[in-house]
């Protein structure tokens, strides 16, 4: 069992990952490069400092705590210890730390403080990312804690891992939440930096081993959003996956993403990268009932997440 995994976020009282109230676990981390990912953060694993400009008051603290900054306030990525000595100094919270280690023990204790919720409203823990099976070694290790303690168990997945990483959680693992982009491998390839092969051959086995499974598709305007790419993963589910799902969710656009990639960085050269859905607008309320009726037609349950 992996001893640690860096661990961003941890969300409480999470209501849309699975069901019930939950807290969900973002793992650092992913394999994929998404147009639209929602938390730049996320992709490197290794921990990392963002810098917000508007809460600097210039005291000069966080140059003092790290001998590598330079008079500008910045370093060279690679140099950098990543150890958030800066960000502990920071009176205006303008340096923040994002990824810390957490031991599968350490972190049982931290979700164990909303048991309470999860009984009282058939809720659990998700882990997510990232891509939490970037860290199945560890993961296996916590759910397992988990399934000790009474905790309900998801896993958020973009799928795109090894069969074998899917083999060792698949045990302590009550559902699966189980992100298809869209089918056509050449358009995955362009959008995400991986085609889908792997994806939807790991999604199959799942169902081959009757696992909980629900798909969420993310309504990208442009990109995943159109009624063909419905009617091709409805017919997926149908065919190779004999329906042997829980359900379909429709996960409708939206813009929280746009202020992460307004942030900079301390990284010389490393802030993220510029944000490929400017403009784009979120899909109306005709619109989306039209790509749930797909679902409909085809018999295949399916929940629209903003209806």
């Amino acid at each position: 069992m992996e001893d640690k995994a860096v661990v961003f976020d941890i969300k409480k009282f999470a209501i849309h990952d699975g069901p019930g109230i939950r807290t969900t676990v973002f793992l650092k981390g992913c394999p994929l490069s998404c147009r639209w990912c929602q938390n730049p953060e996320s992709q490197d694993a290794r921990p990392e400092i963002s810098f917000f400009p508007h809460l600097c008051i210039g005291c000069g603290k966080c140059l003092a705590a790290c001998p590598l900054s330079q008079p500008a306030g910045q370093v060279d990525r690679e140099l950098c210890l990543r150890c958030g000595k800066c960000a502990e100094v920071c009176p205006g919270e303008a340096r923040k730390l994002a990824g810390r280690a957490f031991g599968a023990e350490e972190l049982i204790d931290e979700v164990k403080k909303d048991k309470l919720f999860f009984d009282n409203s058939g809720g659990g823990v998700t882990v997510s990312g990232g891509e939490p099976m970037l860290q199945a070694g560890f993961l296996r290790g916590f759910l397992k804690l988990c399934r000790i303690n009474g905790i309900h168990t998801a896993i958020d997945t973009c799928g795109y891992a090894a069969w074998e990483d899917f083999e060792k959680v698949a045990e302590y693992t009550d559902l699966f939440l189980y992100d298809i982009k869209v089918t056509d491998p050449a358009r995955h390839l362009e959008y995400t930096g991986a085609d889908n092969g792997l994806i939807l051959q790991n999604l199959a086995g799942l169902a081959d081993l009757k696992k909980n499974i629900i798909i969420r598709i993310p309504l990208i305007p442009g990109y995943t959003d159109s009624p063909s790419d419905m009617e091709e993963t409805a017919a997926f589910i149908s065919g190779r996956l004999g329906r042997r799902i829980v359900r379909v969710e429709l996960l409708p656009y939206n813009r929280l993403a746009e202020a992460k990639y307004a942030q900079s960085s301390i990284y010389r050269g490393g802030s993220f990268a510029p944000y490929r859905l400017e403009g784009a607008e979120p899909q109306g309320t005709d619109y989306l009932l039209k790509l749930r009726g797909v679902f409909e037609r085809s018999g295949i349950p399916v929940f629209l997440e903003a209806m």
